[in-house]
């Protein structure tokens, strides 16, 4: 009897121990806890919409699949928002590596014209302080606004002409010439200069041509050797509002939605640590990010440009040179107009006709100068013949040996504490720099995957299942290629991005345009391109040349 019930009893345990341990692994399988321990480390959304175990019949939209799961149409939501927040993270995270090497280097190309201006107008300053008193009051507002005009000029406003200025600067520096350098006693204490006949100095400046050749020479020059880091920060500028403006771009809908296919419906099983395959991920990444792919072709020529415009900038010194040889310009220009004084006064003598009038019929302005006549101390007019009349000059064909120059002591060197680096070096650096950016909107969906993707990895997460390696076919970049995306459909681009395309090629081209005037084609620099030597027999000035002491600049901006 016993051995007939041993049988069944040892049955019925065998039986009821197989219940219970199917029982444990079934609540084990339906458990949500890790799933809310993710939701929660991810900041996805409230706890409370994570259920504790797994259900069926659930109503959802995305992550749809047969048996339990452990989302609702509520954690699909907050998938959907957290996985666009994400991912435009990540993005705007590489982005912003971008943007801070063109705003970085923007930054440090201003400060460095900057600094080269504010070198370059002290030293121009110095000259009227130590050679031109007479007239350094009202000429050192003249240099200043010259100078206004090239800081603007190099910051890329489109309203400001280097020729026109730098004539401007010596149509209004006339006057003051020829009233106190070539005239000082022109006036009397019955009389002063009129404000007709400063005007018409003004106006006929280029008519009677006081000071020969040297205000063309400068405008030329400075146009030339400006040209290539005005366009350079114009172009820096408009990397910026093309980074701007591809961070202000949104995700499609069919984006967001393949973006949580592939990163938050493995969770939906209870598979939160299963990584996406490689192909989903590009697949998704790629149709994502369609539209900024658009951009690829635009912004290597792009890129093309910047390092063209820095290899200019790079090339020597023609920048500091040209804006160093102000001073020297502006002092062979005065020098010209005294030397010519009894011809150009004649010149003006017929052109204005009288230029002053009597002191008792005009209300003379308090800030008017005393115009009796004196000599300029830094200047020794070293001549044989006196003359009683402050007009006359010596009238020897070589009139400039009568003329020589004082030596001072010129605060050229600044702070050792306040040094920029030169435009030389921050060149360089930024061309090595901005090289590796060149394929960076064809690259991006790559380094976003970098993230997502464990290589190493035997299986791996393909949109519906846990797979060994993905099948499907990976499309390339651009929008035409998403045609074939077996993840996303992409039809059309944001319209923002077609306008930053439609801008960036516009740009390309008118720069193309203008690549005569940069001489940067084929690493060319802008030394190779200098205006002519001038005649060394032309008769001219001499006089202390700051070129030939450039240690004073060079050791302080290299």
């Amino acid at each position: 009897m016993l051995r007939r019930t041993a049988p069944r009893v040892c049955c019925l345990w065998i039986l009821l121990s197989s219940v219970l341990i199917w029982r444990v692994q079934c609540a084990s399988a339906q458990s949500c806890h890790e799933v809310k321990t993710a939701f929660q480390l991810r900041q996805v959304g409230s706890l409370r919409w994570v259920p504790e175990t797994a259900t069926t019949d659930v109503d959802l939209l995305i992550c749809k699949h047969q048996g339990p799961t452990c989302c609702t149409r509520k954690m699909e939501e907050s998938y959907y928002a957290a996985a666009q927040r994400d991912t435009l993270q990540n993005i705007l995270s590489y982005s912003f590596e971008l943007k801070y090497l063109i705003l970085g280097h923007a930054s440090s190309f201003q400060d460095t014209f900057h600094s080269l201006l504010s070198f370059t107008l002290n030293h121009t300053y110095s000259l009227f302080d130590s050679t031109y008193g007479t007239i350094s009051q009202d000429a050192k507002p003249l240099v200043s606004t010259l100078f206004s005009d090239l800081d603007l000029y190099l910051r890329g406003d489109a309203n400001i002409s280097v020729e026109h200025s730098v004539h401007s600067f010596y149509d209004k520096l006339f006057p003051l010439v020829y009233q106190h350098l070539v005239n000082p006693g022109l006036g009397s204490n019955v009389s002063t200069w009129s404000s007709e006949g400063s005007e018409c100095l003004r106006a006929t400046r280029h008519d009677i041509n006081p000071f020969g050749p040297h205000p063309q020479e400068l405008a030329q020059g400075l146009s030339r050797a400006l040209v290539a880091g005005r366009a350079l920060s114009r172009a820096l500028a408009v990397g910026s509002e093309v980074l701007n403006a591809t961070e202000s771009v949104g995700m499609a809908r069919q984006c967001g939605r393949a973006l949580v296919r592939m990163l938050f419906c493995p969770h939906c099983r209870g598979l939160t640590l299963i990584r996406p395959c490689g192909g989903l991920c590009l697949n998704v990444m790629r149709g994502c990010l369609a539209g900024l792919a658009e951009l690829d072709g635009p912004w290597r020529s792009y890129v093309a440009l910047l390092e063209g415009l820095s290899r200019a900038l790079s090339g020597g010194y023609e920048v500091e040179l040209a804006l160093l040889r102000i001073r020297e310009r502006i002092n062979d220009a005065i020098l010209t107009a005294q030397l010519n004084g009894p011809h150009l006064s004649a010149v003006v003598g017929k052109v204005c006709g009288s230029l002053t009038e009597l002191v008792s019929s005009t209300q003379v302005s308090p800030t008017s100068r005393s115009l009796t006549p004196s000599v300029n101390p830094t200047i020794e007019l070293l001549t044989s013949v006196s003359s009683s009349s402050p007009t006359a000059l010596p009238n020897a064909g070589n009139q400039h040996e009568h003329i020589t120059l004082k030596r001072r002591s010129l605060p050229l060197k600044p702070s050792k504490n306040d040094k920029p680096r030169s435009l030389k070096k921050i060149s360089k650096e930024f061309m090595g720099y901005i090289q590796r950016y060149k394929s960076f909107f064809s690259t991006l969906p790559e380094m976003l995957c970098e993230g997502e993707v464990v290589m190493d990895e035997n299986t791996c997460w393909s949109g519906e299942d846990v797979v060994e390696s993905y099948t499907g076919h990976v499309v390339g970049n651009g929008l035409k290629a998403q045609k074939h995306n077996p993840e996303i459909k992409i039809r059309s681009v944001d319209p923002i991005l077609v306008n930053v395309k439609e801008k960036l090629e516009h740009f390309n081209q008118c720069s193309l345009k203008r690549k005569s005037m940069y001489k940067f084609h084929h690493g060319t620099p802008l030394s190779q391109s200098r205006p002519p030597t001038p005649d060394p027999n032309r008769a001219r000035p001499t006089m202390e040349s700051p070129t030939s002491q450039p240690s004073y600049f060079f050791l302080s901006y290299s």
